[in-house]
């Protein structure tokens, strides 16, 4: 199994299959990896990851230079704010530090440096207490972080069995992570835990058979770096 990026070219669309990808260490034992995009110095530039804590782990205090993005996938994970479970999303600005570990071990959608800007709040929410809100027969989504001084509009899509939702153009591009289920468009068949950049221009018709689970972000977090 490959232990890094290999991004599959379909028609400009960016493509890493994180179940294909094997765990790498990170600078902290018991902590592990997948990098699904990355840019710049090893440890320093933009990243895009599925990171896994082991049961007990936990990192020394550091910051977060151009912010960080985490999505609770399983588990728990911890710092000095609290617990936070299966569905927590946060969004910790530039300039924030913390001291992350986890009792019982989880596993987290992370974004490095991707979120510039000493003026952007810090975000923290429980998915399971969101409003949904319904964008076409069988679509909802819900959104994560928007503001009116930066371009980032992110939020979680819920595809139901059988939705066909109308064909989307994207403008901007578009970055997916498909969290749950299969996504399906004429790019291919995207199983759980796919990663996916559309460049700007590009068209799909988004489908689930069995319906999924998406994390969105427009435009691109990554899109500054080709």
């Amino acid at each position: 199994m490959p232990s890094s990026p290999s991004p599959t070219p379909l028609a400009g669309v960016r493509r890493v299959a994180g179940a294909e990808l094997e765990w790498q260490p990170s600078p902290s034992p018991q902590v592990w990896r997948k990098r699904l995009f990355h840019a710049g110095p090893p440890e320093a530039g933009q990243v895009t990851s599925i990171v896994r804590y082991d049961a007990g782990s936990r990192f020394h205090e550091h910051g977060h230079p151009e912010g960080e993005e985490i999505l609770v996938l399983a588990g728990t994970f911890s710092d000095e704010r609290g617990d936070f479970g299966a569905g927590s999303y946060m969004l910790n600005p530039e300039g924030f530090k913390h001291a992350p570990f986890s009792r019982e071990g989880c596993l987290l959608f992370v974004k490095l440096r991707q979120f510039a800007g000493l003026d952007r709040e810090r975000v923290l929410l429980s998915t399971a207490e969101g409003s949904w809100q319904e964008r076409a027969p069988g679509v909802r989504s819900l959104t994560l972080y928007r503001s009116a001084h930066h371009p980032d509009h992110i939020r979680l899509t819920e595809l139901a069995p059988g939705a066909q939702p109308p064909h989307v153009a994207l403008p901007e591009g578009e970055e997916i992570f498909v969290l749950r289920g299969e996504l399906v468009d004429e790019h291919g068949t995207h199983a759980t835990h796919t990663w996916l950049r559309f460049p700007p221009g590009v068209t799909h018709t988004p489908r689930s058979p069995g319906g999924c689970l998406l994390y969105v972000c427009s435009p691109p977090g990554s899109a500054s770096v080709g």
